[in-house]
């Protein structure tokens, strides 16, 4: 029989999800569309020195993930004590004051500093996962987790699109504008709309003020939880491996065109669009088969996909195993984030998941140096077999945790 909580949980957590999906598409849709137009938009504020332009691109790009990353599990801990919602009040009011801000700047240090001040104050994607993370039924928590993840890759796929060709139409500043206005419609949305019904504040007691120490030095699933969090950063690691060096890689091809940037930007983004298309299915099929044996087939499926990249011979044959391996993709991070979930305590479930979302940021920015320097030493063929090679390692790791804890269960020590 459902208690009160269970039913209230049930008669919101659906409506909690829609939101934070379309919270997440419209701010990682605003962080985004500024890519496109950022070194046009940096001369603009008076930077005509060709390098300079390209330097001070970089900063503006990397400051947001360098603060974000180090700010997650800050808000993820902040959560546990004061709610998930109020994070997402937060961050959705600081990234349209800043993306505002960002249309107002008179030079390009402003606008570095705005930049890192959104990664500051923003995080609002995270934040979602982990609200819908511990809103949702754990019965539905994959498919859950695999739409909004759907909803994250839609922004991060529309946001250069569309930061390609509004400037055009009504100038840069006033594009940066109109995604503040976006963005402040989410504000609205979801301080009016999500209800969080199983959140409870922690009492100030001591033996309650560091909840998380007991977990990590004695909770039988604690080596799980840590294998996830090294595969959060495995798999950004992997990714942001090769994308740095996919225009040149395609240019050895044989290609139907001439343009290899178009090209290109095709590859990477079929990637986003095979995992928009896979993250809600492979979800909800690791609601049904479990997350683990979901887990190691799709780091499998991966690798698979990564290796044979290195023997395309033609475009259509690269573009097509990106695609496929944007399916694979599409089911590890719903995954590793439902594992989580399952296997730590409501109470610090946002400082852990703050740290996955640490972790991925961390392979985010250890990932392309990776891949320009083994590139440069060995050849860019070798990137990916070394991703691969990464890619089957987390899959067999998981397989020994696997193993492990089905010991455990049988044993009776793992509940």
């Amino acid at each position: 029989m459902q208690t009160i909580q269970e039913e209230n949980q049930e008669q919101h957590w659906k409506r909690n999800l829609y939101v934070c999906v379309f919270g997440s598409f419209t701010t990682l849709m605003a962080m985004t569309l500024v890519l496109p137009f950022l070194p046009i938009y940096i001369e603009e504020l008076g930077e005509t020195d060709p390098a300079s332009i390209i330097r001070w691109s970089g900063y503006a790009f990397s400051a947001t993930f360098l603060s974000a990353g180090l700010m997650a599990p800050v808000w993820g801990k902040f959560a546990d004590h004061f709610g998930r919602k109020p994070i997402l009040i937060r961050a959705s009011l600081g990234m349209a004051f800043c993306i505002a801000l960002m249309g107002m700047v008179s030079n390009v240090q402003e606008l570095v500093g705005l930049r890192l001040l959104i990664g500051i104050l923003g995080g609002y994607a995270s934040g979602a996962t982990i609200l819908v993370a511990t809103q949702t039924p754990k019965a539905h928590t994959g498919w859950a987790v695999g739409t909004h993840a759907a909803g994250m890759l839609a922004g991060n796929l529309l946001g250069p699109l569309v930061g390609g060709f509004l400037p055009g139409y009504m100038g840069i500043r006033n594009t940066f504008f109109l995604a503040a206005g976006v963005i402040f419609i989410a504000f609205l949305a979801t301080t009016l709309l999500i209800k969080e019904t199983s959140f409870k504040r922690k009492p100030a007691a001591s033996q309650t003020a560091h909840p998380s120490h007991g977990f990590w030095h004695n909770a039988p699933s604690r080596n799980l939880v840590l294998l996830m969090l090294a595969c959060a950063s495995l798999l950004m690691f992997a990714n942001y491996s090769v994308e740095p060096i996919i225009t040149i890689y395609m240019a050895s091809l044989h290609t139907i065109t001439a343009n290899i940037p178009l090209l290109a930007g095709i590859a990477i983004s079929v990637t986003a669009f095979g995992s928009l298309l896979g993250s809600a299915r492979i979800g909800r099929l690791g609601d049904r088969k479990g997350h683990l044996p979901v887990l190691i087939g799709c780091f499998l499926f991966t690798a698979l996909t990564l290796l044979l990249q290195a023997f395309a011979t033609a475009d259509w044959q690269f573009i097509a195993l990106r695609f496929l391996m944007g399916v694979g993709l599409s089911g590890l991070m719903p995954a590793i984030t439902a594992l989580i979930r399952h296997n730590v305590a409501g109470n610090i479930a946002g400082t852990v998941l703050g740290y996955s979302t640490s972790a991925q940021y961390l392979g985010m920015v250890l990932g392309p140096l990776a891949g320009g320097m083994v590139g440069n030493l060995y050849g860019i063929d070798t990137v990916f077999y070394m991703t691969a090679g990464i890619m089957a390692s987390a899959a067999i790791l998981t397989a020994i945790t696997r193993k492990r804890q089905d010991k455990l269960k049988i044993n009776g020590t793992l509940h």
